[in-house]
């Protein structure tokens, strides 16, 4: 007897810093999305395949919703637009001191999908602080199921899984059951890199900076990676480099040692930094960094 498969695109959506990132790596079980406690650390929309005998969830990290002051925060807010147009379903993720505010969910209050509310980082609420949580989201989006969760603890999770299951179409898989995501290894260099710099910098830098894969050859024992971290200005380029190199050499370190982790294979890493002035305002680089098609 013939059991039904069901297949849907469920994209994790939410204001910067909620958990999204955190949220989409524990529901696949592998470390897609970078994590920093940094707000816009997600730039781009990464998908992650969940798969199972008689499913597939197809989710998307995107980044966080803002009101977009240049053309980098355009580019991020499209894919955020995107990823809402084409889910199956949505989960809307919220933190524990969050208020309803018309300007990032107008767009939800749109669109006919199935939206799924996640009250995150209930490990943090004291008291009746997740029961009062409940209550204030239940008046604002009526008629929203609510689900309170802990991407850190993985607390819910599992309810999380079982309520998606429950509400995807049937539907053959879209991609092979043996893949994991949309992304190529290029990609995951680049934004372990990019995520080293989040975690070692303040102020601009980790924003001014794009990480671009210039040459990734996978020979039989090591991977030889040549990675450009690129900034906007040569102020910056002194900033990131450190006294005497210091501050690019801790960053390769920790990122070569993530590298080798993630591609369970030894990394030789070599990294330069260059200028490209204004990139996040100026659409032709963001092309040439692959925000813009």
């Amino acid at each position: 007897m013939s059991t039904t498969h069901k297949a849907g695109f469920v994209s994790i959506v939410g204001k910067p810093n909620v958990g999204k990132s955190s949220l989409m790596n524990k529901l696949v079980g592998e470390n897609l999305s970078i994590i920093t406690n940094k707000a816009q650390t997600t730039r781009h929309r990464i998908m992650g395949m969940l798969n199972g005998e008689d499913f597939q969830i197809v989710y998307s990290d995107t980044p966080g919703i803002l009101e977009p002051k240049y053309e980098l925060q355009k580019a991020m807010m499209t894919y955020v637009n995107v990823s809402l147009d084409d889910a199956d379903m949505i989960l809307l993720v919220v933190e524990l001191d969050q208020k309803y505010d018309e300007e990032s969910f107008a767009k939800l209050k749109k669109i006919n999908t199935p939206i799924l509310l996640l009250i995150n980082k209930i490990d943090l609420g004291k008291g009746s602080a997740v029961e009062d949580k409940v209550t204030y989201w239940k008046s604002q989006l009526p008629g929203t199921e609510i689900i309170t969760v802990s991407a850190k603890t993985g607390e819910n999770l599992d309810k999380v899984l079982s309520t998606i299951k429950n509400m995807l179409p049937e539907h053959p898989a879209y991609y092979p059951k043996d893949e994991m995501t949309d992304r190529s290894e290029r990609f995951f260099a680049s934004e372990i890199i990019r995520e080293k710099i989040f975690l070692y910098y303040e102020q601009e830098i980790p924003y001014s900076t794009e990480v671009s894969i210039e040459s990734f050859k996978e020979e039989e024992k090591i991977i030889r990676i040549r990675a450009v971290l690129f900034v906007e200005r040569d102020s910056q380029k002194g900033i990131l480099i450190g006294k005497a190199g210091s501050s690019l050499k801790k960053v390769g370190t920790e990122a070569r040692k993530d590298l080798e982790t993630f591609f369970a294979k030894q990394v030789f890493l070599e990294t330069h930094v260059k200028v490209a002035d204004n990139w996040r305002k100026q659409k032709d680089k963001l092309k040439r960094f692959g925000y813009i098609e």
